[in-house]
């Protein structure tokens, strides 16, 4: 599993005490894009005073958020019909069902079809069918949705994969998005073209398990096929990025185009968990730690620029001190930059739950030494920046970010690219003057 934790959460305002349809987002950029095709579809239905959390269930923390979430909308909205989606839903049906606030529980596989939407607004709910949650298992198709864009960002999400055919231990995410299944080429080309029409500087390919995709469609492409075909086949998207990977998956085609492509910008996301081998393998990954930092060293031969981000579990069951100290000691030996850490939360159903537990408090303190080795690494890279010209998005009038999804204070208007002169750094961001045109 891939996909980001909750730390990737786009934070979405609150909405308005007027009717309408109203999307709150929580989770990863997967749900991002999601969120998208169910206000377009529940717009299209005709819908009115509706709210729809579409939510994630990676850690317990999220599911307490969703939770918390949907009440305070309850006050906020009272006379709102309320909808709670996503993996949360999928996974913890019941706990979503049994709050007052709640008018109907809503399965991954539905939320996004024009029919679930449709029959919502000419029959409404009964009691006995609050929660329409099918066997996510059993779904054997991802659709490859068309949408002219995503409203108010800057970079368009196209969903190229969803599911996961692993089961690492700690995870529940499987069982919230069901098995790996591709999105066909053809389709996410033309997603592609249609975005970059109407004007998207950036593309991001996101799914549950990217570097998973293609052995279910015909020809079993992989992941490095798809992104030569899109850059070949739209020749005027100027950037495309990659979601969160697995290092141990990344194909030969892939490497290729790291190696002699600049529009897919040099910025990677790594499902990397931990970094020492015994932790690892308890937690069924598939990679041990001399394949992560191989991986890196190999990237940053032919990528000099590049910049590595990560996922890091700290408080695994039965991790010692020791063991700690490798994950800690990767964020150095991966030279890994953007760091998303959590403590260990069990999740109920997964095997990690079962196992001899660290302890709270340690976990907590694991990561808040994890997340201190992130932010000094981080600070190194906006320093060595320093000087450097970058070709920056603007996401909204002053901040944009550069390929390496670093943040830059920098004037232009939201959705150019603007070539960017780096003049110094801040605690958080770089600071730069635009030495072009915006794109």
């Amino acid at each position: 599993m891939t996909v980001p934790p909750p730390t990737e959460t786009i934070d979405e305002p609150m909405p308005a005490d007027t009717p309408g349809v109203d999307v709150v987002t929580l989770g990863c950029r997967l749900n991002t894009l999601e969120s998208e095709m169910i206000r377009r579809e529940a717009e299209a239905a005709g819908h009115d005073d509706l709210i729809v959390v579409n939510t994630c269930a990676v850690t317990n923390e999220a599911v307490r958020q969703a939770r918390q979430t949907v009440r305070r909308l309850r006050r906020e909205r009272p006379g709102a019909k309320i909808v709670v989606t996503g993996c949360a839903a999928q996974t913890e049906p019941g706990t979503f069902a049994d709050i007052d606030a709640v008018d109907l529980v809503l399965g991954n596989d539905a939320k996004t079809k024009p029919g679930t939407w449709h029959d919502l607004a000419r029959f409404g709910v009964t009691a006995g069918e609050r929660v329409r949650v099918n066997d996510i298992m059993s779904v054997r198709e991802t659709a490859g949705h068309l949408v002219d864009g995503l409203d108010g960002r800057a970079r368009a999400f196209v969903q190229v994969q969803n599911g996961c055919d692993h089961r690492c231990t700690f995870c529940i995410i499987p069982y919230g998005r069901g098995n790996a299944r591709s999105v066909p080429m053809g389709l996410v080309v033309d997603q592609i073209r249609r975005l970059v029409d109407n004007g998207y500087r950036e593309v991001v390919l996101t799914g549950v398990d990217l570097t998973s995709y293609g052995p279910d469609l015909p020809g079993t492409p992989k992941l490095g096929d798809l992104v030569q075909r899109i850059l070949k086949l739209v020749p005027d998207l100027p950037r495309l990025r990659l979601s969160s990977i697995d290092s141990i998956e990344v194909d030969p085609a892939l490497m290729e185009a790291i190696a002699g492509e600049p529009r897919l910008l040099g910025h990677f996301h790594l499902s990397l968990q931990a970094g020492d081998d015994m932790i690892l393998k308890r937690m069924k990954r598939r990679h041990l730690r001399d394949d992560a930092i191989r991986f890196c060293d190999d990237v940053r031969t032919l990528r000099p620029d590049v910049v590595f981000g990560a996922d890091l579990i700290a408080g695994f069951p039965t991790e010692t001190e020791a063991m700690f100290q490798n994950t800690l000691a990767l964020v150095g030996d991966c030279g890994l930059t953007h760091l998303h850490v959590f403590p260990f939360s069990p999740r109920p159903g997964t095997p990690a739950a079962r196992m001899p537990q660290v302890g709270r408090a340690a976990a907590k303190e694991r990561a808040a030494r994890l997340r201190a080795a992130g932010e000094a690494a981080f600070a190194a890279h906006l320093r060595a920046e320093v000087g450097r010209i970058r070709s920056v998005l603007i996401e909204r009038e002053g901040l944009g970010r550069t390929e390496g999804f670093t943040p830059v204070a920098v004037t232009g208007p939201a959705g150019a690219v603007v070539t960017t002169r780096i003049l110094g750094a801040a605690d958080d961001r770089l600071l730069g003057e635009p030495v072009s045109e915006a794109a």
